[in-house]
């Protein structure tokens, strides 16, 4: 039996940001092992969460940047709180940085190129992390054609 820290009725909106646009979600360790060693090119994946900075500036910032030109190959996120063991694993791929709610992280080929921890997303607009995004993306990612 799973346990969660949220009710999953009231965090389901907060996911729904992300999997109507694309994310698929990494419900269990398995999932973000296949997600992180899959084929090459680039994965985009967030740590989820529910607090203020995830809904007013992550959640919002990644869809302005997958408006960009360019951007990554695959979208993948986990939901902190709710998928425990996922989000621990996905972490853990988070090499040389602490657990923070939310993240971004970008991969390339595997290997993580560019992170946005939550020091780097709180108190900041949904604009200024589409640009930190854009930015890494048009460093790391293949036109969107």
């Amino acid at each position: 039996m799973r346990t969660f820290r949220y009710d999953p009725t009231m965090v389901q909106p907060m996911r729904d940001e992300l999997t109507q646009i694309g994310f698929q979600e990494l419900l269990t360790p398995e999932d973000v092992d296949r997600a992180l060693t899959a084929a090459e090119g680039t994965l985009l994946v967030v740590v989820n969460s529910v607090c203020g900075c995830a809904a007013g500036s992550a959640r919002p910032g990644v869809r302005l940047a997958l408006e960009h030109g360019t951007g990554p190959d695959r979208l993948a996120t986990a939901f902190a709180g709710m998928e425990i063991d996922a989000v621990e694993r996905v972490r853990s791929w988070f090499v040389g940085y602490p657990p923070s709610s939310p993240q971004i992280g970008l991969f390339k080929d595997g290997q993580l190129v560019h992170l946005l921890e939550r020091q780097d997303i709180e108190g900041r607009s949904a604009e200024a992390i589409a640009s930190k995004l854009t930015s890494a993306f048009d460093q790391y990612c293949t036109p969107v054609r």
